[in-house]
């Protein structure tokens, strides 16, 4: 065997110096960018189009005071009839702080029985909740709740 098949003592040593050098490497945590109103109103917009958006119809519970931002309970309900032709089509949940302000997207029928939905979602921070619901007419109702959260979500750090 030449002395070329093996790695020398050199090679060796240096490959441990360079695994130790990244080791000392500092990790740099990224946090997301924050959420602005202005992200807000765009993901709305880009439900509702240009359609006017009307307050009334929607109604949502959440409480108004969450100690863990981690899982906050939601249900939102629609005072709509559940008929073949008055139905509600969707109800979209939107946050004014999170990073992705739409929080979901729940697409209903005639045969659901009711316009009703619940969910957990999370928190980042104290902020404005926005419910609408997109009737089968194609109008849109909303309502809105502002929710205060003592220990936010969302603020692991990557590492």
């Amino acid at each position: 065997m030449h002395s070329q098949d093996h790695p020398t003592r050199r090679q060796l040593l240096g490959l441990a110096g360079g695994v130790a050098a990244l080791g000392a490497v500092p990790i740099v945590t990224l946090r997301p960018a924050a959420a602005t109103p202005a992200m807000l109103a765009s993901a709305i917009r880009n439900v509702v189009g240009a359609a006017v958006v009307q307050p009334g119809k929607v109604k949502l519970d959440i409480p108004p005071l969450v100690e863990n931002g981690n899982t906050v309970p939601i249900t939102v309900s629609v005072s709509n009839p559940m008929t073949p032709d008055d139905y509600v089509r969707s109800i979209h949940v939107f946050n004014e702080k999170n990073p992705q302000p739409n929080v979901g997207n729940f697409y209903l029928g005639p045969r659901a029985g009711r316009a009703q939905i619940s969910t957990r979602i999370r928190l980042a921070d104290s902020q404005k909740i926005v419910a609408i619901a997109h009737l089968s007419d194609g109008s849109f109702w909303s309502v809105s709740a502002d929710v205060v959260v003592t220990l936010a979500a969302c603020t692991e750090e990557v590492i």
